[in-house]
């Protein structure tokens, strides 16, 4: 919970809890879905001091599969593999202020196939806006990030990628939000190399397009 504003915990539709499990780490949490094999969101409380430890942290670079994840749950290095997707941070590695945390970051279940370079230009451009935003904030920023599947994953409109079918998101959303200010807005893009990053959507636009609460009782924001 201390990952979490606080008071409540997201709410979030009976369907998307089904087949979920929580994961705890030493720096993030991650709501993760055994449906998709991905997170449903991975949600960190960061700092300027948490950002200036991290500064100096060599990244890891070894991902692995999650071990306390049922293996019909979990995505593996092979389903990766040949893909043409990233594996792409839901909790950023440039965020951990310690080792152990940078290595915990590389788990497949803090993972989703991103497309190449969406991952390493437009994505890391949002990541590095967030962590300018925190180190001027007065206080902890909250941040949830997480992908989303458009279409009916039943019909099988959802792409897959590997043996394990890991589910490919159309797009994906990173919400920050600082209490200090109680401001929260959110990054929307598109799960392609053409995407760019466009002006930040509110947050009541992010719970209706992904039907998750993440701030119950919330009414500010832009």
């Amino acid at each position: 919970r201390d990952f979490f504003p606080p008071g409540d915990l997201p709410l979030l539709p009976q369907a998307r809890l089904e087949q979920s499990r929580d994961l705890c780490y030493e720096a993030f949490a991650v709501l993760h879905s055994g449906q998709s094999k991905t997170p449903v969101f991975a949600v960190e409380r960061l700092t300027r001091a948490v950002l200036e430890d991290a500064a100096d942290e060599k990244r890891g670079n070894r991902f692995f599969a999650d071990a306390r994840l049922p293996s019909r749950e979990r995505a593996t290095l092979e389903d990766y593999k040949g893909s043409g997707f990233d594996r792409g941070h839901m909790a950023p590695a440039a965020d951990m202020p310690t080792a152990a945390a940078n290595d915990q970051s590389f788990s497949l279940a803090n993972m989703v196939p991103q497309a190449r370079i969406n991952n390493q230009r437009t994505w890391a451009g949002i990541e590095k806006d967030t962590r300018r935003y925190v180190r001027r904030a007065q206080g902890p920023v909250y941040v949830f990030t997480g992908p989303v599947y458009a279409g009916d994953p039943a019909s099988g409109a959802v792409r897959t990628i590997g043996p394990g079918r890991v589910w490919v998101p159309t797009h994906l959303f990173k919400l920050v939000y600082d209490p200090t200010t109680n401001r929260a807005w959110a990054h929307w893009v598109e799960n392609t190399d053409e995407a760019r990053a466009g002006k930040p959507i509110s947050y009541k636009e992010l719970v209706e397009r992904t039907g998750i609460e993440f701030l119950p009782g919330f009414d500010g924001g832009q």
